[in-house]
């Protein structure tokens, strides 16, 4: 079930929906179509199924469909051979009744029309009743329940309404005139957006819907700040870039104040792969002024004194202690009171971390982490390294435990190495790094591969200096990191 799931999200939204006046239609990716009428609920909901059916069939795989109709709503998934299966369903809240005055015969049938519905499954009341039994539509295939004669045998013809049986009536606040279907935006990339730019309106591939569900993913605002802690205790595992590249495609997209915070013991590398600004003020210098800092009548803009705006990319970044001596490690204290000053002025902290996972500033970084990043390169040293990184943190339990299993793994074939390989050594490093994704995938959340791309090995990072295909793993890898938030 689980790899039909996956097949189905990557399809674009299917709602059948049907209305209390007998009308129904089915909306594919923001086309809606007719559904042919029927005689009862029943029909309708067939001829529905039938259209979800010929899409599945087109497309060669199960779709997901959202349904709504009088009785409830819920999602199915349906497969090209017609079989539907039931993923929720929740039926509406019963109706208030009122006794309905004495009637004349022919008006008794007409409230007896009002209120008997042609025969359809059952919606049972108990809590403990599964998905499947609660499924108001078909769970044969729709084939077979379109074959069918649509009038109701005579043992399943519905009971007749006694004349004084109560009315029933909706509340306006059950329904809506409103349409909330998304609406699907023609394709733009490819030989699909060379033919909407020559008038054409076509629909967008599905490598193009992925690409703006991850897009969507990495532009939400979440409630309350977001901490990043990207940890290796490798050096040279891309640590540094994941940072930058994280910091930059969340800042872009998302539009969130973003800094990117180097958390070493003394010296890190972040503030030498970005751009700095008209001052050489550190953390250390952040955490001297945190009181001015967290005084409610600093203006946010003060800030600006502490941190390092890389123009192009719309992050900050907070570098280190540069201190050329290096005589002073930052404490788990220090680490607590840059982190609520940074927390104050900024929605999403992305934490550059250095290489020993035992000292302070590193446990303490764990401790204000919500998502964890493990960068690694298609190098086995770095691949042990980061395994042996979750595997502390797992041994731990509680906090640092969930980290990891939630943690995010990013392998990166960007190495210096492969700068000077050619032919069947680039295969091989391929194949390395598939192998290294493949056995990191059963024990985190999620893998994500980076191509090798030069702009990443040397010197400031900018994120439209890399490759297309470079930036689109990048994406979806930041896409990755923010489903966890």
């Amino acid at each position: 079930m689980s790899t039909t799931s996956t097949e189905v999200l990557a399809f674009p939204n299917i709602q059948a929906i049907i209305s209390e006046n007998g009308t129904a239609e089915v909306t594919v990716a923001g086309n809606s179509r007719v559904v042919p009428a029927g005689e009862t609920l029943q029909d309708l909901r067939d001829n529905a199924l039938a259209l979800v059916v010929a899409e599945a069939k087109t497309l060669q795989r199960p779709v997901r469909v959202r349904i709504e109709d009088p009785e409830g709503h819920g999602e199915l998934i349906v497969h090209p051979d017609g079989k539907v299966e039931s993923v929720s369903y929740e039926p509406r809240p019963a109706r208030r009744r009122t006794a309905a005055p004495a009637s004349t015969p022919a008006a008794a049938a007409v409230e007896a029309s009002d209120t008997t519905t042609a025969p359809t499954p059952a919606v049972k009341p108990e809590a403990a009743q599964s998905a499947v039994e609660r499924q108001p539509w078909p769970p044969l295939p729709v084939e077979t329940a379109l074959a069918e004669d649509a009038a109701p045998a005579d043992d399943e013809a519905p009971q007749a309404v006694a004349a004084d049986a109560p009315a029933t009536r909706r509340s306006l606040k059950e329904t809506s005139f409103l349409v909330s279907a998304p609406v699907l935006e023609p394709a733009t990339q490819g030989w699909r957006g060379a033919l909407t730019r020559l008038g054409f309106r076509m629909d967008p591939s599905e490598e193009e819907l992925s690409e703006r569900e991850d897009i969507r993913t990495v532009s939400q605002h979440w409630p309350g700040p977001r901490t990043i802690a990207v940890v290796n205790r490798k050096g040279g595992a891309n640590k540094t870039p994941t940072v930058v590249m994280l910091s930059a495609i969340l800042a872009r997209y998302s539009g969130a104040a973003t800094v990117a915070w180097d958390n070493n013991e003394s010296q890190g590398t972040l503030g030498w792969r970005t751009e700095k600004g008209a001052h050489d003020r550190s953390v250390l210098d952040l955490i001297d002024s945190s009181t001015e800092l967290l005084s409610p009548s600093t203006n946010a803009a003060e800030i600006a004194k502490f941190v390092h705006h890389q123009t192009a990319d719309k992050f900050d970044v907070l570098r280190s202690d540069e201190n050329e001596e290096g005589d002073h490690e930052v404490t788990a204290e220090e680490v607590d009171i840059a982190h609520q000053v940074l927390t104050r002025y900024y929605r999403l902290v992305i934490m550059d971390s250095g290489n020993t996972a035992r000292a302070a500033n590193w446990r303490r970084m764990i401790d204000h982490t919500n998502q964890l990043v493990v960068p690694v390169t298609a190098i086995e040293d770095r691949a042990e390294a980061a395994r042996l990184t979750l595997q502390t943190l797992e041994s731990r339990g509680g906090h640092d435990a969930e980290l990891a299993r939630n943690a995010v793994v990013i392998v990166s074939e960007s190495t210096d190495a492969k700068r000077s390989m050619t032919g069947d050594a680039l295969k091989r490093a391929k194949a390395e790094a598939q192998r290294i994704a493949d056995g990191f995938e059963p024990f985190v959340r999620a893998v994500v591969r980076i191509p090798y791309d030069p702009a990443l090995v040397n010197g400031p990072i900018r994120y439209e200096a890399l490759q297309p295909a470079t930036q689109r793993a990048w994406l979806a890898a930041a896409a990755a990191v923010a489903k966890g938030f």
